[in-house]
């Protein structure tokens, strides 16, 4: 099904005046049976996009808590076919939820384009985010997700020049990912909203796709107050933690608490 099962959630959530509550978590983290566990506990909670880390040596990108995740992935042996077996088991018992990959270029370009694109595909990942690969350098991964019907989402940031925002949403494919301030992932008490409205604002004057939030967004009232003016928000380092440290209760009470916020969203 690929990008049509991200397609039908965008529409659904729409349809229903609802934002959307996109979740990551650390394949592998802290060992691969309890990062299914932790999976499979957001998706019964109320996720309705799933983001799937993809340990990397060098995740530039990422702060403190999704480094450490990263770290001890790796040092747990987590390889491709472990997050193409985590994909797989998680598409039968959820088969309407969008599952996106969030992984760095390098794993791609070393297995292959295509064939990573392939593999995904067969196990039930839907998409792509490539927080290091830019928008002028997309195209060739770009000809492989379409081939396989799936989604590449770029990300923007504060930064982005007008020509750039537009750049990206040529790009990009269904959905673009906002990054809320310059720096690393990372849970925080505060977050810029005032100056993040406004660079929303500017993104919806050169692109009509949908645009979600992360980076920084741990609470609920986080994500009620950036519902307000974009599509919904990408929540990581506060349920990687909480994953980290086998909380699965606490998980879902966060997801919820989250999903519970953006339902209550003004209607834009």
């Amino acid at each position: 099904m690929g990008r049509e099962r991200l397609s039908r959630k965008l529409d659904f959530l729409r349809e229903r005046q609802e934002k959307a509550l996109v979740c990551y978590l650390m394949a592998g983290y802290p060992d691969l049976e309890s990062s299914l566990q932790a999976f499979r506990s957001v998706l019964k909670s109320g996720a309705d996009i799933l983001e799937i880390g993809f340990p990397f040596s060098d995740p530039v990108a990422d702060g403190i808590t999704i480094q450490h995740a990263h770290e001890e992935a790796l040092k747990r042996g987590t390889k491709f076919k472990d997050i193409l077996y985590i994909s797989s088991t998680l598409r039968q018992e959820f088969p309407d939820i969008p599952f996106i990959l969030m992984t760095y270029y390098n794993p791609m370009f070393k297995i292959g384009l295509e064939r990573f694109c392939h593999l995904a595909k067969e196990n039930g990942i839907d998409g792509f985010i490539v927080p290091d690969l830019p928008p002028e350098e997309s195209e060739e991964l770009g000809s492989y997700t379409q081939k396989y019907q799936l989604s590449l989402i770029l990300l923007a940031s504060p930064t982005s020049s007008e020509r750039r925002l537009k750049l990206i949403c040529n790009h990009t494919d269904l959905l673009t990912y906002f990054i809320s301030i310059t720096g690393t992932t990372g849970a925080r008490e505060d977050l810029p909203l005032e100056r993040l409205k406004e660079n929303i604002r500017r993104y919806r004057e050169n692109c009509q796709k949908p645009v979600v939030v992360g980076f920084g967004v741990s609470k609920g009232e986080h994500a009620r107050a950036i519902g307000e003016f974009s599509d919904g928000v990408v929540v990581g380092s506060a349920l990687v933690k909480l994953a980290g440290e086998r909380n699965i209760e606490d998980l879902s009470k966060k997801v919820k608490e989250l999903k519970s916020s953006l339902k209550l969203c003004p209607k834009v």
